[in-house]
């Protein structure tokens, strides 16, 4: 069932124009009447914007009208005006009136429209009861946009969204995880444990080498975010609808990212081909491309965590995790690895939405991308999933999580890969028999190469030294 977007409680409505004719608003309603249109025609989903893409979006206009005022071509009590409607609409004040459906035109011209016609009526209002400006006649495209095109701010406002998410929610959920995962590869590095390949016994392991790799993975994907960051940085702004500049005076998008720039501490430029910028998502793409490959890895160590922690009597055992909530409404004392499912549900919708975001780059078309909304929702939502996800991770799963000593050690001293270190003394046809026999029998390959005498006590016990086997090197010649 289709949830229909709201807005403002319908108190009695006004008449709105634009250049298609009248259109009934809600009084108290800050839109006109191209949102009102849009409203209308984009009953599709009932989801809206990210917070912080709107963030961006009021950041980018006030940034544009300061600059407008600064070239002289925006009355200073205008800008002032729209300034102060910009800072509400940023401090989230206004939301109520940003109702539009994310499934709307693909350049986003709808809320960008949105936007001006909200900052418009915000900054009349402010104007008369703020600042004593009494009948100012800011006008949605003469005044906020101003200089601007939906062509070049709805792309240069997911890049900003986008950028300050991984800044302040991916990047430090990650610096978390790794932190977490560090202390576990300190405080485990002295347990020796079986490792696998094709989910079969493999040579030993110590856990802290397992937890190492973890956090060497958490390492990569932070460089991965920050590679993404640098790709995002250039802004499309000074474009206007085609790349060209038009109705856009020369210097203006330079100074507006320097004002941009300033105000959220950021280091954007402006782009270096227009055409580029404006026709074309590269950057996006590689952007989610990059999120993917995050969300691949954050798998493979949350999936390994819920093998490792099975049991606790029957599976490997090798974990425990902390107790969170009970695991069963039917089977009393169950702990179930969460934490760890719901980090994989997130990786999953995160590479779902990967697929998504390479079909809405390929909606670039001549000189304009007609997908962008779909673009600034998955992004930004994506990110903030896998964000919150990871910190969840971080602090409810891998913080309380224990090592079973015990059961590794039980686990090493059956495993039939110890045979290995046998291969460079007595070959590998002769160590095979040694694992087959152990297999058949039930007993460990210490036990059967005891039996053969195939080695001195002494031999033996170097060789199938389990810490031994955790470093690199020929074990028979130490």
């Amino acid at each position: 069932m289709v949830r229909e977007t709201g807005g403002p409680t319908d108190s009695g409505v006004r008449i709105e124009r634009d250049t298609l004719g009248e259109m009934h608003v809600p009084a108290d309603a800050l839109w006109g009447a191209q949102t009102q249109r849009a409203l209308e025609n984009f009953r599709i989903s009932g989801l809206r914007f990210p917070r912080r893409f709107l963030y961006a979006l009021a950041q980018i206009k006030r940034a544009c009208a300061r600059t407008n005022v600064r070239m002289g071509h925006l009355p200073q009590h205008y800008g002032d005006a729209i300034v102060a409607a910009c800072d509400e609409v940023a401090s989230g004040a206004l939301d109520a009136h940003f109702p539009l459906d994310v499934f709307q035109t693909g350049s986003g011209t709808s809320t960008n429209m949105n936007a001006n016609e909200v900052i418009a009526t915000r900054a009349k209002q402010l104007g008369e009861t703020r600042l004593s400006h009494r009948d100012l006649a800011i006008h949605p495209n003469d005044h906020v946009n101003m200089s601007q095109s939906s062509n070049d701010v709805i792309p240069a406002a997911i890049h900003v969204a986008l950028t300050l998410a991984l800044r302040h929610e991916l990047l430090p959920a990650l610096d978390g995880l790794r932190d977490a995962l560090s202390v576990k590869e300190r405080a485990f590095d002295g347990v020796v444990k079986t490792g696998r390949t094709h989910l079969q016994d493999a040579t030993p392991i110590r856990m802290g080498q397992v937890f190492g790799g973890y956090v060497a993975q958490v390492e990569q994907s932070r460089s991965r975010v920050e590679s993404v960051i640098t790709a995002l940085r250039e802004l499309p702004l000074g474009g206007t609808a085609v790349g060209t500049g038009v109705n856009c005076p020369v210097g203006f998008a330079a100074m507006a990212i320097d004002d941009l720039n300033t105000a959220l501490d950021t280091h954007f430029i402006e782009a270096t081909n227009h055409a580029a910028a404006n026709a074309a998502r590269d950057a996006l793409v590689e952007a989610s491309g990059a999120l993917k490959t995050i969300a691949v890895s954050l798998h493979k160590i949350a999936n390994d965590i819920r093998w490792m922690a099975s049991g606790p009597r029957n599976g490997l055992g090798e974990l425990r995790l902390p107790a969170v909530q009970p695991g069963s409404s039917i089977m009393p004392g169950k702990v179930n690895p969460v934490i760890a499912e719901a980090l994989i549900m997130a990786c999953a919708q995160v590479i779902g939405l990967d697929t998504a975001n390479t079909l809405a780059g390929l909606g670039g078309v001549f000189e304009l991308n007609m997908m962008m909304p779909l673009l600034a929702y998955n992004l930004v939502t994506a990110t903030e999933i896998l964000s919150r996800a990871v910190d969840t991770f971080a602090d409810r799963c891998v913080a309380g999580l224990e090592v079973n000593a015990a059961a590794c050690r039980a686990s090493v001293e059956r495993n039939l890969a110890l045979a290995t270190a046998l291969v460079p003394v007595i070959g590998y046809e002769r160590a095979a028999e040694i694992a087959k026999e152990a297999e058949r029998t039930g007993k460990t390959v210490r036990e059967v190469a005891t039996e053969r005498n195939v080695l001195s006590p002494e031999m033996l016990d170097a060789l199938l030294d389990p810490i031994r086997m955790t470093e690199p090197g020929l074990l028979h010649e130490d």
